[in-house]
């Protein structure tokens, strides 16, 4: 058994899991929030919650999807093409409305370490968006018929939390200026928007055209 993609499909998934390590959503909301809020511990508090977060969501996608193909092969495969449709869907939905990010600066009770890691593992958790987000999007990264599928959807998910975490660590360092950048850079924010309805789009119509083509 072996967990390693090959080496393209390694390729395309570390530039894709880049793009959305940078790309604003719920989560740098949170740690941005809570750095300018709270200080920096309270910001690296929310990036490990929503790590941990993301962990979990990996195993459980992982268990889902082995649980599935051992039931049937054309059910993951359908899996496969309707996660096709929402990463279009998705795609659409940031080109036409773009990136929602709203970092609170407004100073409140000083919370603990502890209460802002929980916080942010549950705005991960509870977040049906991710959860969906998860269960389609890594499966286009595996066969079908491949025996190795599980093992492999857990090293990718394991491989964007370690993609990603340097990357909000140094947004978190340079919060203050990260701010500014986001509320003062519109063109760049809307780079980043089609870089991820570029990215989003071409993996599901690739796999859309390959069963079309099969």
């Amino acid at each position: 058994m072996t967990f390693l993609p090959d080496t393209a499909t390694l390729a395309a998934f570390t530039v894709a899991a880049l793009v959305l390590a940078i790309t604003p959503g719920p989560d740098m909301t949170l740690f941005m929030s809570k750095t300018l809020t709270h200080g920096r511990a309270a910001g690296f508090a929310a990036v490990l919650g929503a790590a941990v977060g993301l962990v979990i969501h990996t195993v459980l996608a992982a268990l889902g999807v082995s649980a599935l193909l051992s039931a049937s092969a054309f059910a993951f495969l359908l899996l496969k093409i309707v996660g096709a449709g929402y990463l279009i869907w998705l795609a659409y939905q940031t080109i036409r409305y773009g990136s929602k990010v709203s970092i609170k600066t407004v100073a409140t009770r000083q919370q603990s370490l502890g209460r802002v890691w929980l916080e942010a593992l549950g705005v991960n958790i509870l977040n049906p968006k991710i959860v969906l987000f998860f269960v389609t999007f890594l499966p286009q990264f595996v066969r079908v018929d491949d025996p190795d599928a599980v093992g492999k959807l857990m090293f990718l998910g394991f491989y964007f939390v370690f993609l990603g975490v340097p990357i909000c660590v140094l947004m978190v360092f340079g919060a203050n200026a990260f701010a500014r950048f986001l509320k003062t850079s519109p063109r760049v924010m809307r780079l980043f928007d089609w870089a991820f309805a570029g990215i989003m789009g071409a993996f599901a119509l690739k796999l859309l055209v390959a069963r079309a083509n099969s």
